[in-house]
């Protein structure tokens, strides 16, 4: 289903890295999306547990404190989202180029770059926290739901970072078993202190952030020692002269990465935008505005997988000059995701009554949800045409399309049809709701223009400058 790649890391030393720029196209992208798939479903249970517990314990208020800390805490992990995806892609270019010697150097300084981007995050946001509840339209009776949630959630950060570290190493390297058995992990350790916390020791939404962050540090070491264990074997070496920042790879990091990071934060700022001014028409609104978040982050289970896989088999493949296989690897991405939303959309559209009644039996929250149907359908299309195109524009590495992408999706589509759907046409908080769905579309039409000017065969942002 792909080759396995041996070199010669050490004197008597193989390593193993998947090489996707020969064999099978599809039987390879979905080996190597499945464990990402099984990662995704466990971190969104992971993260629904929470939504669960606490809804049936607390309530509405505990399900809106909760719904507007997540959009928050999301928004905060712009940088480390950003730049772990551009990791990815520049690792895994590395690898298609056969430019291992460089794997060490850029290893380092990435982990050390943003450890420091998340202390600093953590500190301001802090200081903060009471104005950014106050910029989310924080309805009154969740407020101490929100905050408690929140700044546990902060003071964690630095492990949700970590993680996305080591996983977009390991992506990167073409292993991407490891992060499932490490998001499992957390996984069933949320579960378990989600139980003790919230339920058993009634800590409400403080009880649930505090088991989320002791279960993504669990991850977050555990990962980190294997990944240290095996560096040889991935071949690269970490010592402590790796963690000095180079300068030469932390401007190819800075490059790539400041684009993607700008195009996550830019569509993370929209959403809390829309939500902000969603929350405003009260806590049922905020209440159902989450669960259907959950339920939009469950249909994209399989396309977030499928877009990393392929980024990084577009990665390798552009790197190694095969552009015959990226558009092999484009239309599988396409095949795979249509089916899967089709399934998604299938589900909520006949049985939306049992799954929002997952999260809550609360009769107004429950009638609201039923006008989120339509809007769950219109995210599910959008996300069949966007993660697919995905795959391919994030493993090209064009940091000025990313750029650009990044502006007119996040900046000008999600909040400009809110605003006009909710306020202009009179929609309100549904307006709000469908016009982020719709601009969920854009980056598939944005990467189609690309794709077929063909000027992504001409790029070389990252491996032009071989040090």
């Amino acid at each position: 289903m792909f080759c396995e790649v041996i070199c010669m890391a050490q004197p008597q030393t193989k390593t193993f890295v998947r090489n996707f720029t020969a064999g099978p196209i599809m039987p390879a992208l979905l080996t190597f999306a499945l464990p990402l798939f099984l990662s995704n479903l466990l971190q969104a249970v992971y993260n629904m547990v929470d939504m669960i517990v606490v809804g049936h314990v607390v309530g509405e208020a505990g399900l809106s404190g909760i719904t507007i800390g997540g959009d928050v805490l999301s928004f905060l992990t712009f940088v480390a989202m950003g730049f772990s995806s551009a990791s990815q892609v520049i690792i895994s270019q590395y690898i298609g180029a056969g430019m291992r010697e460089r794997l060490s150097r850029f290893i380092g300084t990435m982990a050390t770059f943003l450890l420091l981007c998340a202390i600093t995050v953590s500190v301001v946001c802090l200081l903060l926290r009471s104005q950014i509840l106050g910029w989310m339209n924080t309805p009154a009776e969740s407020w101490a739901q929100t905050l408690s949630y929140t700044t546990t959630c902060m003071v964690g950060l630095v492990f949700i970072y970590g993680y996305n570290i080591v996983s977009a190493i390991m992506r990167g390297l073409g292993d991407s078993k490891r992060p499932f058995v490490f998001i499992a992990i957390a996984a069933m350790l949320n579960l378990v202190l989600d139980l003790i916390f919230v339920a058993g020791f009634r800590w409400e939404a403080f009880g649930a952030a505090f088991a989320t962050v002791i279960a993504q540090a669990t991850s977050f070491l555990t990962a980190l020692a294997y990944l240290y264990k095996n560096r040889v074997r991935f071949g690269f070496e970490l010592t402590p002269r790796h963690f000095r920042i180079d300068r030469h790879e932390l401007m190819t990091l800075l490059k790539l990465g400041i684009p993607f990071a700008i195009r996550t934060a830019s569509v993370l700022f929209s959403k809390l935008f829309v939500n902000s001014w969603v929350n405003s028409y009260g806590v049922t609104v905020s209440a159902v505005a989450g669960i259907g978040n959950k339920l939009d982050m469950m249909g994209n289970l399989v396309g977030t997988a499928v877009s990393t896989a392929g980024s990084s088999m577009v990665g390798q493949n552009i790197g190694a000059g095969k552009y015959d296989r990226v558009t092999r690897v484009l239309g599988s991405a396409f095949i795979i995701n249509i089916i899967s939303f089709a399934f998604m959309i299938a589900l909520v559209v006949l049985f939306p009554v049992p799954l929002f009644g997952l999260f809550t039996q609360d009769a107004s929250v429950l009638a609201l949800c039923m006008e989120y149907v339509p809007v769950l359908v219109v995210a599910y299309i959008a996300g069949a045409l966007r993660d697919s195109m995905n795959a391919f524009t994030g493993g090209c590495g064009n940091y000025k399309f990313n750029f650009s992408v990044a502006i007119i999706d996040g900046m000008i589509a999600r909040i400009g049809l809110s605003l006009l759907l909710g306020l202009s046409v009179g929609l309100g908080y549904f307006g709000f709701w469908l016009g982020s769905a719709i601009s969920g579309s854009l980056p598939f039409f944005l990467g189609t223009v690309y794709y077929l000017s063909g000027r992504w065969k001409k790029t070389s942002a990252i491996l032009s400058d071989k040090k």
